[in-house]
């Protein structure tokens, strides 16, 4: 990897600088950015003006040192230095050239960061209530969840997916009253109607359990597979209480000192490791809160030999992570072992009109609807567009249309096209001369070029601070040169050897765009 080079040239030019001026300190971490204007070099850094106080130094005469002991490596063409010290790098078409010839001999391996998979990472998402079918904001924390495990396993992560199922408590006993349809009913919809058709139990919390089972199983289930996913695990939270690990994690706090009796109530200290105030493990009454089923199931996950845990919740649930985070530390783990990533609400957008949900009200489009009606590809991209932080507004009639507007149509045509001209090519990839290569030197051969170049820094960045919306944006960018390559350039010409260099560029592109179809679950069609 590029970046990763230079990174290394970045910091070892640092540490003779160090010893020439006999000084001691830790070099701080030397971010790289991909240039996205030509005249800006190919990738940019801020390191001298970050080091300069270290040093002592005025940061323009620091990046100047630096740059007379990077420009002598022979990946790079030259580096220019800019106020108020930034450094930008230009790299030789020739170090573009060589790492294009590993990239096409890795192919579906390409952009793997590392083989051996030793920290275990789990990914628990979606975990809607089995109270009904899975909505619009299921299916953003669902396919996020799903794409970023997609990633983290590509990073060289050993990777499990779960939902967790709330299959007790006072959410079960609303659907056992709402199919009873007594003065406490709270759910409304068909599957409701179909429900009372078919549980006869007169007990709300009984019936509310026999409820939640089908539709955990005929309903949410199915929903799950049609998303394509795969989960490793379906875990109940009854099994907690049936597992008396709840009683075990309460025993654990208390062994710890961090646990104390007030007005009737069990509470935990949980203001000691971070968090706004203390919380409540155990009511008045003598009943456990939810968040006392959290504690049991983040040793559980602990116990299983997770090395860290990724939580994607719903915009609802913000107020829950000061309290997770203790917790996690008040059982002996760090802050940084457990990440939760809260998802921003999703509107539907139809005709230009907000189309007006409610659950409870049984007035909602399902994701299964949705899925039927935009088809799963499109699904999947229009939901990870856009950052967990920021609300997405998920248009209907663009995810309809079948033209170069919509971002799917958009790249898959890419695909195809390469595809086709691969086959209208008479060439033979094994008769290809690799050396070849070095002719490609056309500006838009190389924007591609370097584009194809990215894949492992995506994988990286987004394995680091889970960003996904970073893949579909990385594959429109890469499309976007793919399309600028083929306007400017013939691919089958007289000259044998730049047919050859882009057949093959052709041939990275397409199996990079193939292996970000894969990461983000959509298909990768030959024909359109």
């Amino acid at each position: 990897m590029i970046r990763q080079e230079l990174k290394e040239l970045i910091k070892n030019s640092i540490k003779e600088l160090q010893k020439e001026k006999v000084l001691l300190f830790s070099i701080p971490e030397i971010k790289l950015e991909f240039s996205k204007i030509k005249e800006h070099g190919d990738y940019a850094t801020n390191i001298s003006l970050i080091s300069s106080p270290l040093f002592k130094e005025n940061p323009i005469e620091l990046a100047e040192k630096l740059k007379k002991k990077i420009e002598k490596d022979k990946m790079i063409e030259k580096i220019e230095i800019k106020k108020p010290g930034f450094l930008n790098f230009f790299i030789s078409h020739k170090k573009f050239q060589d790492e294009l010839k590993k990239a096409l001999g890795k192919d579906k391996d390409f952009g793997n960061l590392t083989r051996k998979k030793t920290k275990k990472v789990q990914v628990e998402f979606i975990s809607a209530n089995p109270t009904g079918p899975l909505t619009l904001g299921n299916g953003r924390g669902g396919f996020c969840g799903d794409i970023l495990a997609n990633v983290l396993d590509k990073a060289g992560f050993n990777v499990e997916r779960e939902y967790y199922v709330n299959d007790i408590g006072e959410q079960i006993k609303k659907l056992g009253h709402s199919v009873l349809g007594d003065d406490e009913a709270v759910y409304k919809g068909e599957y409701i109607e179909e429900l009372k058709k078919r549980i006869k139990n007169k007990d709300p919390e009984k019936a509310g359990i026999e409820a939640a089972n089908i539709v955990l199983e005929e309903i949410i289930k199915p929903d799950v597979q049609l998303m394509g996913i795969n989960f490793d695990k379906w875990f109940s939270e009854r099994s907690l209480y049936e597992n008396n690990k709840i009683e075990k994690s309460f025993e654990f706090l208390k062994n710890k000192e961090l646990t104390y009796q007030k007005d009737g109530a069990l509470w935990f200290k949980s203001s000691s490791f971070g968090d706004d105030k203390d919380r409540v493990l155990i009511k008045k009454g003598g009943e456990k809160t939810y968040f006392a089923s959290d504690i049991a199931y983040i040793k559980d996950k602990f116990d299983r030999g997770f090395n860290s845990l990724i939580y994607i919740w719903g915009a609802d649930h913000y107020g829950y992570i000061g309290r997770m985070k203790a917790a996690a530390v008040a059982l002996g783990y760090k802050k940084g072992q457990i990440e939760i990533i809260i998802m921003q609400l999703v509107r539907l957008i139809k005709e230009g009109k907000i189309v007006k949900m409610s659950k409870r009200k049984g007035e909602y489009v399902t994701l299964k609807e949705l899925v039927d009606e935009v088809g799963l590809d499109v699904a999947r991209f229009f939901f990870i567009q856009r950052g967990a932080g920021t609300h997405l507004d998920f248009d209907l009639s663009l995810a309809k249309e079948r033209s170069e507007k919509n971002p799917v149509f958009y790249t898959q045509y890419a695909y195809a096209r390469a595809c086709s001209i691969l086959k209208k090519s008479k060439l033979e990839e094994e008769n290809l001369k690799i050396n070849n290569l070095k002719m490609l030197s056309d500006p838009s051969e190389i924007e591609l070029l370097k584009q194809i170049l990215r894949f492992p820094e995506i994988i990286e960045d987004t394995a680091l601070d889970y960003q996904v919306q970073k893949v579909p944006n990385y594959a429109l960018e890469l499309t976007s040169s793919f399309h600028r390559f083929y306007h400017d350039c013939r691919v089958i010409s007289e000259d044998e050897g730049i047919s050859q260099a882009r057949h093959l560029l052709i041939v990275a592109f397409k199996n990079v765009l193939k292996n970000t179809f894969d990461l983000m679950g959509i298909s990768s069609p030959e024909k359109m």
